[in-house]
């Protein structure tokens, strides 16, 4: 295949960037590159422009530099939310690719982004959060939060019936007795409370009667006549 080499006045992904001077088939150059403004073929009088291309270059570069460091501090305090099809054990059907995630942030947040932009080491598999590498430029780079959820709606857990058996009955709560006035003894080493004099009742008088009298004492002869013996 014959090869044409031409001068590129704008950046071509993979190709190179304006004012490179490279080699391509005769007919991609004379069929899409040089009619689409693309490239000029390298002659004398283009070599002079290569100058002028390489400033417009640097300008641009360096405003696509500026454009994907905001970009990416913006990225990062996003969350991309991706919603799969799960199976009732929660494994998805299928997987998370570069370009679903591409999709999701035109769709959530009107962000174009190449889909070659977004690093993958694997796809994702699993449900939950996920941190992915964002390669905007040669010298920016970022994360961004995935958040792969269920579209499956969860099924409620069965309500298990309470367990029949016998109703404890709610406890009452005792209140205390004061023992003086339940007739209780007060607990062994406590004191019995003091009753002011004041507080004492009149002390019962004893009357004469109950007085217990003394024995009185036997006679003389009395005592004889109980000692003798009896007569015969």
């Amino acid at each position: 295949m014959a090869k044409t080499e031409v001068i590129l006045t704008h950046n071509i992904v993979g190709l190179g960037g304006e004012s490179d001077q490279v080699k391509v088939a005769a007919g991609y150059a004379r069929n899409y590159l040089i009619p689409q403004g693309l490239a000029v073929p390298l002659t004398a009088t283009n070599k002079r422009r290569i100058e002028a291309l390489r400033q417009r270059r640097a300008e641009r570069e360096a405003h696509e530099l500026n454009t994907m460091t905001d970009l990416a501090k913006s990225l990062s305090k996003l969350i991309c939310v991706v919603t799969v099809k799960t199976g009732e054990d929660g494994k998805m059907f299928g997987t998370v690719t570069s370009g679903l995630i591409a999709d999701q942030l035109k769709t959530q947040f009107d962000v174009t982004l190449d889909k070659r932009k977004i690093y993958l080491e694997h796809p994702i598999r699993a449900l939950g959060d996920h941190e992915v590498e964002l390669r905007l430029h040669a010298d920016v780079t970022t994360t961004l939060k995935v958040r792969v959820e269920s579209s499956t709606p969860v099924p409620a857990l069965p309500i298990a019936p309470p367990a029949e058996g016998k109703k404890e009955e709610p406890r009452t709560e005792k209140r205390g007795r004061r023992p003086e006035a339940a007739g209780e003894r007060p607990a062994a080493g406590e004191k019995k409370p003091y009753a002011p004099r004041g507080d004492r009742g009149p002390r019962p008088d004893k009357s004469p009667a109950a007085v217990k009298a003394p024995k009185a004492e036997k006679a003389p002869e009395e005592a004889k006549a109980a000692k003798a013996p009896p007569a015969q």
